[in-house]
């Protein structure tokens, strides 16, 4: 804080000679081939333009800057140079800390000589990528947009999804050594108060150099970082951001990162795919609901087997137990080290298959399956039941459209394993117990994770379990107390009327 506070004190180093200025302004840039510093004359005046070269937009440092400079009749002065250029956004600056500030984030600086302050123009260089599609969150109905590292880019396609007054991208500058801008997203009239206060306070109060991405800020922002579960979502579709937006959650977005952020958040959200809102409502139920059962197959499946084969084979029926014991009769490792073996080899065939090149990483992943598993099932290594089990809930854990969440589900297997190996169903039903009271205690930005489940609301249900029709969904979420939760009327939308009525 005391060197802050020095900096804030240091005097003007204006106004100065041009080769004074170029002198104090080496000393603090290490490397002078990153500095381009150039004198001009003009009317019997001198004046200094001086910027990093690889971040500047030279084609418009020539057009609309030194052009009019040049070619002007009368005196430059720092009023002829803010109002008489066609450039926008023009700052006057009289500081050395300030100026170097400027040149980091894309500005040219020009001075005249002996004035009491130089003129900042930003004319940061752009290098961005082209529109795209969705690699995480694929999507077969619906936009296929997706956000890129563009800060700029993604606000004007919120922009277009969104023309309403009331859309706000409140600014923020997070990091000290490396400012990143980060715009706070939301819709003035209806969002919470509370939840915009919680979020921006959570934004400005960080102290860290740096962020390198909007994943890097949700672990420093999120309610319960020690927890496997995401507490908000990240998405890199434009759709699913502006109407998480548009129903009165938070977003932000974050420079140079081609995700944005939503908040608040509950578990079911994570299930909810944007494709359900583009099918018809009772489609997008029947799928919503498959998603929640895949997931419990998938945390549940195999430590039931591993339970039941060690402990409990008296549940089996009489023809599989005879089927099970003959698939199990050449494997020498008790149920519990064969299944965690077998969850190993998948997991290792799935990232192997996500760092190899696409086409390249299908076929290994598909190839090394059948290959591996076969030969495990002949070696003796494992039972073809298990190898079954273990696809099946493989299978289910991708169902879910959140990468993260699925990554979640595969995660909770392994615990749940080893407590079925150990104590049985009991051990699976004390997992399942604590994995209850862990969701329970989360919060999303200070808002019950199983809501509506917990704090329990009818209303709801219908937004996060299963879907109604349109006409029937004249409310948005209350359980998050938004400031006007009636998107329509109700009885209005009901009402139909024939051409020649």
């Amino acid at each position: 804080m005391r060197r802050m506070n020095k900096r804030k004190r240091q005097a003007p180093i204006f106004p100065a000679k041009l080769e004074t200025l170029q002198d104090r302004l080496k000393k603090h840039i290490h490397n002078d081939t990153d500095f381009s510093y150039s004198i001009y004359h003009q009317q019997n005046q001198r004046f200094a333009v001086f910027y990093i070269p690889y971040l500047i937009d030279t084609n418009k440092l020539e057009a609309s800057l030194l052009k009019p400079a040049l070619d002007s009749k009368q005196i430059l002065t720092s009023d002829f140079l803010l109002y008489h250029t066609p450039l926008s956004s023009g700052k006057a600056e009289n500081r050395l800390d300030d100026i170097l500030k400027r040149m980091l984030t894309g500005n040219v600086v020009i001075y005249i000589e002996n004035n009491a302050e130089a003129i900042a123009f930003p004319m940061l260089k752009e290098e961005k990528r082209d529109l795209s599609t969705a690699e995480t969150e694929s999507v077969v109905l619906g936009p296929q947009i997706a956000f890129t590292e563009s800060l700029t880019t993604n606000m004007n396609l919120i922009r277009n999804s969104i023309l309403s007054s009331d859309l706000v991208l409140e600014k923020i500058t997070i990091g000290k050594r490396a400012p990143k801008e980060v715009r706070l997203t939301y819709l003035k009239t209806i969002a919470n108060q509370d939840d915009i206060r919680t979020m921006r306070q959570r934004l400005k109060e960080l102290d860290v150099d740096e962020i390198e991405d909007s994943s890097v800020l949700i672990q420093l922002i999120e309610d319960h970082s020690p927890s496997i579960f995401p507490q908000f979502y990240e998405t890199e579709l434009p759709d699913r951001f502006t109407y998480s937006i548009s129903k009165g959650r938070i977003g932000v977005l974050v420079d140079n990162s081609p995700t944005g952020i939503i908040a608040p958040v509950t578990l079911f959200s994570f299930f909810e795919s944007t494709e359900d809102l583009y099918m018809r409502w009772n489609i997008g139920s029947f799928f919503r609901i498959l998603r929640f059962l895949a997931m419990i197959i998938s945390v549940l499946l195999t430590p039931f087997y591993v339970a039941i084969v060690t402990y409990h084979y008296e549940v089996i029926p009489t023809p599989l137990l005879i089927s099970l014991g003959q698939s199990r009769a050449n494997v020498p490792f008790p149920p519990i080290f064969e299944a965690i073996l077998l969850e190993l080899l998948i997991e290792l065939l799935r990232e192997a298959g996500a760092r190899l090149p696409t086409k390249v990483g299908q076929t290994m992943g598909i190839v090394g399956g059948v290959v591996v598993g076969t030969a495990a099932v002949q070696a003796g290594l494992t039972s073809n039941i298990l190898i079954i089990f273990i696809t099946l809930s493989a299978l289910a854990s991708f169902t879910a459209p959140s990468y993260l969440m699925g990554t979640t589900i595969r995660v909770l297997r392994f615990p749940m394993i080893l407590l079925a190996g150990l104590l049985g169903i009991i051990g699976i039903m004390f997992g399942a117990c604590f994995l209850v009271i862990h969701l329970l205690k989360l919060t999303s930005l200070g808002r019950p994770y199983l809501s509506p489940i917990y704090p329990f609301n009818w209303e709801d249900l219908n937004k996060t379990l299963y879907r109604l029709p349109y006409h029937m969904q004249s409310k948005r979420f209350t359980s998050f107390r938004l400031k006007d939760i009636y998107r329509f009327n109700k009885n209005k939308a009901k009402q139909k009327k024939d051409i020649d009525e």
